[in-house]
C-alpha cells in the first residue's frame, strides 16, 4: 500500500540518454525508408522523363491506357500524337506513355 523508498529511487533518473534513445529508431526507420522506397522512386521518375524527352516519331510505345501505337509527331508541348490503328490518330500526354517497345534508328547524316 505504501511506496517504498527502493521504488522511488528507481523511477528517477532517465537523463540526457533516455531523450536520445527514444529518437534513434526513428531516425533508423527513416534511413531504411530513404533507401527502400524514396530513392528507387526518385530513380524510376528520372528514367521516365528521359525516356519520355528522347521519344521521337517511328517509336512504337504503350500508353497508360493500355494501347499500342506508333509515335507520328512529337509536339514541344508535352504531348505527341500516336497512330493506334490504321488512319486512327490520336493525341497523348507525353507522361502517359509507359514504354517504348521499339526505338527507330536516328537518321543518317548524308
Amino acid at each position: 500500500m505504501f511506496v517504498t523508498e527502493a521504488y522511488a529511487q528507481a523511477a528517477g533518473g532517465a537523463g540526457a540518454m533516455g531523450g536520445l534513445q527514444g529518437i534513434i529508431p526513428f531516425v533508423l526507420i527513416f534511413v531504411i525508408m530513404y533507401f527502400l522506397l524514396i530513392r528507387p522512386q526518385q530513380k524510376r521518375a528520372k528514367e521516365h522523363k528521359a525516356m519520355v524527352q528522347a521519344l521521337r516519331r517511328g517509336d512504337q510505345v504503350i500508353t497508360q491506357g493500355g494501347f499500342i501505337g506508333k509515335v507520328t509527331k512529337v509536339k514541344e508541348d508535352d504531348e505527341c500524337e500516336v497512330e493506334i490503328a490504321e488512319g486512327v490518330k490520336v493525341r497523348v500526354v507525353k507522361s502517359t506513355i509507359v514504354a517504348v517497345i521499339s526505338k527507330t534508328e536516328p537518321a543518317e547524316a548524308a
